[in-house]
C-alpha cells in the first residue's frame, strides 16, 4: 500500500487500494466493507472510487432475507450476518472531508449521465493504515443536478430510534449535521463546486480486492 509517510495519518497516493468500513449500529463489529481506489488525498479531501463489480461485504439477516426486503419494524431487531457480494450498478465516487460528520457520493447513470449527489451521514471517517471507518446515521440527502435536495430514509432514522440504535443525543447531533450539510448544499461551495460529475477514473486501475481480514481491528485500535 503506499502512502505518503507511515501510520494511520498518513496520505495515500492516487491509486492505492483502501478499506472504507462502517461498524453495525450499537455495536463495535464492521458490517460493510467496501474495496475501494484513492483519487485525491490531502488535508481537504479524501476521494475514493467504488468500482463496478467491487466484491464488498455487507448486513444481510440470518435467515436469509434481504434487509431491504425485511418490514420496517423488525429491520433491525432480527438477528443479523454478514455477506459477501459484488457492487452492482455504475461506480461511485466518494468524498469526505476531514471531520466532517457526512460523505458526498456521486452517481451516473450508464454512459457517465450524471445522476445525483447523495450526502451520507455519518461518524466523521477515522483513519488507519488500511483504509478509514465509520458508522452510518441512517438519516441521508439526496441532491439532484439542478441543486434540489430532499430528505432520505427519515423512517429508517426513526426507527431506529426506536429499537434503540441511536439515543435521543446522538440523534439530536444527526439532526444538526443534515441542517449544516443543507446549508452547505444551498451555499452551492466544495465539493459541490469542485466539478466531480466530471470526473472519470484511471483506465489503469485495477478493481481491488476484498482481503480475507476484511474486519480486523486497527492497531492503534487495539493496541
Amino acid at each position: 500500500m503506499r502512502q505518503a509517510a507511515a501510520g494511520p495519518a498518513a496520505y495515500w497516493a492516487p491509486g492505492t487500494p483502501i478499506l472504507w468500513r462502517y461498524r453495525e449500529n450499537g455495536g463495535e463489529r464492521f458490517h460493510i466493507a467496501r474495496p475501494v481506489t484513492v483519487v485525491r488525498d490531502d488535508a481537504e479531501l479524501l476521494a475514493v472510487w467504488l468500482a463496478p463489480g467491487t466484491e464488498c461485504v455487507k448486513p444481510a439477516l440470518a435467515d436469509g432475507t434481504p434487509v431491504h426486503r425485511e418490514p420496517l419494524e423488525s429491520r433491525y431487531t432480527k438477528p443479523r450476518t454478514v455477506r459477501r457480494g459484488r457492487w452492482l450498478g455504475t461506480g461511485v465516487l466518494k468524498l469526505a472531508q476531514p471531520g466532517v460528520p457526512w460523505s458526498v457520493w456521486l452517481f451516473w447513470e450508464p454512459g457517465w449521465r450524471f445522476k445525483n449527489w447523495y450526502v451520507n451521514l455519518e461518524e466523521p471517517l477515522v483513519r488507519w493504515a488500511g483504509g478509514v471507518d465509520s458508522e452510518d446515521h441512517f438519516l441521508d440527502i439526496d441532491v439532484r443536478p439542478d441543486r434540489s435536495w430532499r430528505w432520505r430514509d427519515e423512517d429508517e432514522f426513526a426507527q431506529a430510534q426506536r429499537d434503540g440504535l441511536m439515543p435521543a443525543r446522538t440523534a439530536e447531533r444527526v439532526r444538526a449535521a443534515g441542517r449544516a450539510a443543507v446549508a452547505a448544499i444551498e451555499e452551492w461551495g466544495p465539493p459541490f463546486s469542485d466539478g466531480w460529475p466530471g470526473w472519470r477514473p484511471d483506465a489503469s486501475w485495477a478493481v481491488p480486492s476484498l482481503p480475507e481480514d476484511w474486519d480486523r481491528t486497527p492497531a492503534h485500535v487495539s493496541s
